[in-house]
């Protein structure tokens, strides 16, 4: 993760229509704050560009000393309608008003709509049911759970390998982090490391050049492993690290082998979920059917909620009351998602963000061709796209410079959340499915700017 200098720079002043930037970066004002939280929280809280947020709204982010900026971070890609709605306030004011705020399991209405309205989004809604959850490595470790429980009691203790894939992220949880597939977020478990949680490579195109599915197949037999032994497969429907992007005919293959080998397939939706790629589902641009759907981040644009959606068969394995979560359905955060869904269908806004990503990804492309011996590829689809940035000719991570990139825009007033991927290398872009043309070109001019300051 980036490491920002609280030193406060001098920056060219900056008044549009939706950027201001009046003072020094960071703030000299906000100092204090960031002084106390790091006394007060431990560091790995402190990994973001230096802005202390105040206010959001729509597709801007704006501080107390008069800062604005054009968010490309949806505040980790869950504000897809927007920050700040008025619509979701107004609902939450409304349950807040009724008087209910919490109800552990016992039930409300709003759970009632959300899961309907969740399992008309399904593959199949007369055959999926829905779990509500808080956070998506709490959806995530439910998968796997129900993933291992259905191979053992149909198939007993012979099916019990999980597979995942090289680079993945599914949660900072010990289950997720088991599942997930970077090496340097799973020291921490030592000893506990569970030999059936198993990683394969992710055909991405560019860190794996490899996009055959006879690899995934390969890989499994190099470990012995057999398909018959396989209990679940989970994979981002795009790997965050970049966005990357299964292959179609790969995930294709992978379904089809899941299926005549009773693996259930699962699809990490938690960050890609709710419009972002230019479907409801990034799954559906595979054309598959998975058996288990992760949701988090978009499903709310606000307050924390999860799901999984999947097969009626496997979400019915537990007996009444041992399959639950203290703020499962949450009213609020219920209220917030009802809202969010209707504000995504009824504004189209998966629509907007496919007509918005045919402006977005040819822009990148053509940033990233103007200094190819650094920017090493360019992987995205709707409003989620990601460049890699690259020591010379090579592809070995370059985080500083991916970081002064960041910073070059946030000073510019572009916000951006800091790099991610592999080494730190990715920048990440991803604002509200809301963003109209014009700022969105507007967005693009001033990174393609930030990225001449730092490269060129």
């Amino acid at each position: 993760m980036a490491q920002y200098d609280l030193t406060p720079i001098d920056v060219p002043k900056v008044e549009t229509k939706y950027r201001t930037i009046k003072t020094p970066i960071p703030v000299p004002e906000s100092l204090p704050i960031f002084a106390e939280l790091s006394k007060s929280e431990p560091r790995s809280m402190m990994g973001q560009p230096p802005i202390i947020w105040h206010r959001a709204h729509d597709c801007t982010v704006e501080d107390r000393w008069g800062n604005r900026w054009i968010d490309w971070s949806s505040c980790v890609l869950v504000a897809n309608a927007g920050h700040g709605r008025d619509e979701i306030s107004q609902a939450l004011h409304a349950k807040i008003d009724q008087g209910l705020l919490s109800t552990y399991v016992f039930v409300h209405e709003g759970r009632a709509r959300l899961t309907h309205m969740l399992r008309d989004l399904s593959p199949d809604p007369a055959r999926y049911q829905v779990f509500l959850l808080s956070t998506g490595s709490e959806a995530t470790e439910n998968c796997i759970k129900l993933a291992k429980t259905y191979a053992r009691e149909k198939h007993g203790p012979r099916k019990r390998y999980f597979v995942s894939f090289q680079n993945a992220f599914h949660g900072r949880t010990l289950g997720a982090q088991l599942a997930g597939g970077m090496a340097k977020l799973k020291t921490w478990l030592g000893d506990t490391a569970d030999s059936s949680f198993v990683q394969v490579p992710f055909p991405d195109g560019y860190k794996n050049e490899d996009t055959r599915f006879e690899l995934f197949l390969e890989s499994l037999a190099a470990r012995n492993i057999e398909p018959e032994e396989i209990a679940g497969v989970m994979t981002e429907s795009y790997q965050g690290v970049g966005p990357d992007f299964l292959p179609v005919d790969y995930a294709q293959k992978l379904a089809d082998s899941c299926r005549a080998h009773d693996i259930m397939l699962i699809m990490d939706e938690v960050q890609a979920g709710f419009g972002r790629t230019g479907k409801m589902f990034t799954y559906q641009h595979y054309g598959i059917q998975p058996d288990l759907i992760a949701c988090g981040k978009g499903i709310s644009s606000s307050l924390p909620l999860s799901a999984v959606i999947g097969r009626t068969d496997i979400m019915d394995l537990y007996a009444p009351g041992s399959m639950t979560s203290t703020h499962s359905a949450s009213p609020l955060c219920v209220e917030a998602a009802l809202i969010n869904l209707q504000l995504i269908q009824n504004e189209k806004l998966v629509e907007h963000a496919a007509a918005m990503g045919e402006i977005l990804m040819p822009a990148l492309k053509q940033i990233g061709q103007k200094y190819p011996a650094h920017l090493g590829c360019v992987h995205g689809q709707g409003l989620v796209a990601g460049i890699q940035v690259v020591l010379p000719c090579t592809k070995t991570p370059d985080p500083d410079t991916a970081a002064a990139i960041n910073l070059k825009a946030l000073q510019a007033g572009l916000l951006m959340f800091a790099p991610v991927g592999i080494g730190g290398e990715c920048l990440k872009i991803a604002p509200p499915l809301t963003i109209s043309e014009e700022m969105l070109n507007e967005s693009i001019e001033v990174f393609e700017s930030a990225v001449d300051a730092v490269l060129g």
